[in-house]
């Protein structure tokens, strides 16, 4: 049990509403958001809401899945560096679906120090042996670059195959 003193520091921090934030800003529900890190929707919640703190382990899994890091939630008014750089060695490559033992891809955020930007960059992997992956909605736009063989994409509608060397972009949201 926390004292009044560290509850009350620790609120000034308003993590629980900037995980909400940026969980809404994804369009992701509790349940998607728990499985994407491995923890239990009642836990986020109460994370959420303040009635509880996350360890930083936990607070960490949290920021790799909106592609952030945890100065996010210590520094929000901090002005963001014009350059960021993403080792190979720093990313966490994660499954899709989480939990999964074959799962349809895995992916990389390439970009998770960047907030507040237009693109999300992802490096993924298909497995050859892998199931088709599920239809999933990004929260921004999306730029596809095959480096192996080909890949197809469905937005809305309309369908497209890249091969290798090819890209596609398309936007979330067409304008009305």
């Amino acid at each position: 049990m926390l004292s009044d003193t560290l509850s009350t520091e620790l609120q000034r921090y308003a993590i629980g509403p900037r995980i909400k934030a940026l969980r809404l800003r994804k369009k992701l529900g509790l349940v998607q958001l728990a499985g994407h890190t491995g923890l239990s929707p009642a836990m986020l919640s109460k994370i959420e809401r303040g009635q509880m703190f996350p360890t930083l382990p936990t607070l960490l899994r949290i920021a790799m899945v909106f592609g952030v890091g945890l100065d996010h939630f210590f520094n929000a008014d901090k002005e963001e560096p014009l350059i960021a750089i993403v080792r190979k060695e720093q990313r966490l490559k994660l499954p899709s679906p989480p939990g999964e033992k074959h799962p349809a891809f895995l992916f990389e955020s390439l970009d998770y120090p960047a907030s507040d930007r237009r693109m999300e960059a992802f490096y993924a992997e298909f497995p050859v042996d892998s199931p088709p992956s599920e239809p999933h909605q990004h929260g921004s736009a999306e730029f596809i670059y095959v480096a192996q063989r080909s890949a197809y994409s469905q937005c809305e509608w309309q369908g497209v195959r890249a091969g290798y060397g090819g890209r596609c972009v398309f936007r979330l949201e067409r304008s009305a």
